[in-house]
């Protein structure tokens, strides 16, 4: 089978494709054929990597754990011992983030238990392989730590609404009853409105920071707004959720945020209680859908022998939602 690798940190030109032999489920694990897989911006970021410091975990010259990609979409093949949740055949999808397996590959083996979970009805596979990663992070980027929420009525502003993780973050503010603005650029406005924003905001031509408007709840997906700034266009009580950045934006999240916000009724700070493939989250998903308030938007696909022009492209900023690898 074809699976792709990184040998090096680099741009997304260093992934290649070999061929290796297709796995054999262990215990509690079982075989998927992979017939979708997605590409988020933290795929790229293990690529270089970003934040810079993540290379004392990941190692210092080259990276220990060569796979790529988390989001994952397939069939059943095989189930190893002990599995009683999945059979031959099942339709499942899953965050392999925590296994470090690479999801851009034609089979990968994942835990039974932790990784996947059965596609909703009526859910492709190209669509189910966008929400594991994308999908969990705009939904939990939506509370805080010690589980305040979105509120209805809350104005909340959404700050890089068209890209992999903001089409996702518009619809659940929008089922939750928030008043949404969506940020993006020009050619973007059209597609992040249709998802239910109340407002859209073109990056290119008004600083929202200017704007004189007042959220009360503000989701920065990869720290666009400066929070030395952003406390500014804050309501009274309000939060700002950022997701990911540059090494001094997410340090900035880290630690600045937070020590601000001792000192005001106002939480600024990074997403630090993600948890990936959350099992309550994921089920609040399942749920959306179901009730037809979440639809995956997909922007472009490709097939596995052109994975380096898909990461280029997400890197480059250009997708209006989700990149799909097709097998």
């Amino acid at each position: 089978m074809k699976e792709a690798f990184q040998d090096r940190y680099g741009p997304p030109e260093v992934v290649q494709l070999r061929d290796v032999p297709v796995p054999v489920p262990g215990d509690g694990q079982v075989l998927v054929r992979v017939r979708a897989a997605s590409v988020n911006r933290a795929d790229l970021d293990g690529l270089k990597p970003k934040p810079g410091f993540i290379r004392l975990f990941m190692g210092l010259r080259a990276p220990r754990n060569h796979s790529v990609g988390s989001d994952v979409a397939g069939v059943v093949e095989a189930v190893g011992a002990g599995v009683t949740r999945f059979k031959p055949g099942d339709e499942v999808m899953g965050d392999l983030f925590g296994d470090g397996i690479s999801a851009f590959a034609e089979y990968v083996c994942a835990r039974a238990e932790k990784d996947l979970e059965t596609i909703p009805p009526g859910v492709t596979f190209d669509e189910a392989s966008t929400l594991p990663h994308s999908a969990v992070l705009a939904l939990q980027a939506m509370r805080l730590r010690k589980g305040r929420t979105v509120k209805p009525g809350d104005r909340v502003l959404i700050v890089g609404a068209s890209g992999n993780v903001g089409p996702f973050a518009v619809q659940i503010a929008t089922s939750m009853g928030a008043v949404v603005t969506a940020v993006a650029s020009t050619a973007k406005l059209d597609m992040v409105r249709s998802l239910g924003a109340d407002d859209v905001i073109d990056y290119t031509a008004v600083n929202v920071l200017r704007s004189g408007e007042r959220y009360d709840w503000i989701v920065d997906v990869d720290s666009y707004l400066p929070i030395s700034r952003v406390r500014r266009i804050l309501a009274p009580g309000g939060a700002y959720v950022t997701l990911g950045g540059t090494t001094r934006t997410i340090f900035t999240g880290l630690v600045v945020g937070p020590l601000m916000s001792l000192f005001s009724d106002k939480w600024t700070g990074l997403l630090l209680w993600w948890k990936p493939w959350h099992p309550p989250d994921v089920a609040a998903l399942k749920e959306l859908i179901a009730a037809g308030k979440l639809k995956p938007v997909i922007d472009r696909r490709y097939p596995l022998a052109q994975v380096v022009e898909a990461l280029r492209y997400v890197e480059d900023r250009g997708p209006a939602g989700k990149v799909v690898i097709t097998f």
